[in-house]
């Protein structure tokens, strides 16, 4: 899909005239589409589970490139869909542009924590929690000693992911060996899943058997590839453990489709003016257990795993966020 269509063509998925209701919510998905198999995916899956289980209809647009973002979030405001989500931290600059223009619109918008905005709610997640778990389940299938990591897009936020990862290998395995590899600084790192899958061989080639992808369409390409190699590959945002069963030892959920079903429900009462932070204490963040992965995690991995998320939500175990100095006393990106 075009920017909505261009705006005005796709009637019966977008539609700004008569016979849709002014308070419609909308969502705008981040470059790499609704249908990325990770973050996007995710936020898609939150949008529907709203509109089956209320009957409702929604507005949404699958941008193309980063110019149209703020011509999104504004078309949007423009038609009367409140409240209006955007699906990722790139939205944030567009949003400081429309917001202030539009104070009677409700606007959402996930990974975004720094904003001073009074009709803007912001949801960040506590990605180093989860990224924790799936890293000690790493460091316990791992049999070399040495694992991977690949990021999209060598951000802060990727590099939570990949720090709270490393304390977890660390933390089953304090000599393990981490390869972490970024796979670019410009917001096409995102969809690329021919340089992930270069990444993931790259680094099995320096010993890694198990790679964690923050990627989002790029972490495709890692997981194939691990499958291709033989070796591990752990999945991200949504549950991936089902696009190469008996490969994937586990996907780091991030409940991204929980915020979006969250915002629509509010609709135009979505309490604004603040950050959501969702991790593990809250359901926000965990790890997939499945059919497809239930040969490759043993009980005692589960159970070590599970015990640690308890320390966690009881603020027992505190695990380092990068975000918060910028360091990451386990790796060294």
């Amino acid at each position: 899909m075009t920017l909505m269509k261009q705006f005005l063509g796709a009637a019966a998925t977008l539609a700004l005239t008569a016979g849709v209701a002014a308070a419609d919510p909308a969502i705008i998905f981040d470059l790499g589409g609704k249908f990325d198999k990770s973050f996007n995916e995710a936020a898609f899956s939150g949008a529907e589970r709203w509109a089956k289980e209320t009957g409702g209809t929604y507005k949404e647009i699958e941008i193309q490139d980063e110019a149209q973002r703020e011509q999104a979030v504004r078309r949007l405001a423009e038609s009367g869909a409140n409240p209006v989500v955007m699906a990722g931290f790139a939205f944030a600059d567009a949003l400081t542009k429309v917001a202030p223009d539009f104070p009677e619109t409700k606007f959402a918008v996930i990974d975004v924590d720094w904003l001073d905005l009074p009709n803007v709610l912001q949801i960040s997640f506590a990605e180093h929690e989860g990224s924790y778990l799936v890293g000690m389940m790493a460091g316990l299938a791992s049999k070399s000693g040495t694992v991977g990591f690949v990021g999209g897009m060598d951000v802060p936020l990727i590099r939570r992911f990949g720090c709270g990862y490393a304390q977890g290998v660390k933390a089953v395995n304090p000599d393990a060996n981490l390869v972490m590899n970024m796979t670019g600084t410009t917001p096409a790192a995102w969809n690329d899943p021919v340089k992930g899958a270069e990444l993931a061989k790259g680094q099995k080639a320096q010993g890694a058997d198990v790679i964690y992808a923050a990627a989002g369409g790029t972490g495709i390409g890692v997981l194939q590839a691990a499958a291709d190699e033989g070796i591990l590959s752990i999945g991200v945002d949504s549950n991936q453990n089902y696009l190469h069963p008996g490969s994937v030892l586990t996907s780091m959920l991030k409940r991204v489709d929980n915020a979006v079903f969250d915002s629509f429900s509010a609709g135009a009462e979505l309490e604004t003016g603040k950050v959501n932070v969702m991790g593990l204490a809250n359901d926000g963040v965990g790890y997939a257990m499945d059919e497809n992965n239930a040969s490759l995690v043993t009980a005692d991995m589960q159970a070590k795993v599970d015990e640690a998320a308890a320390k966690i939500k009881s603020g027992e175990l505190v695990v380092h966020n990068y975000t918060s100095d910028d360091t990451c006393p386990a790796a060294t990106f």
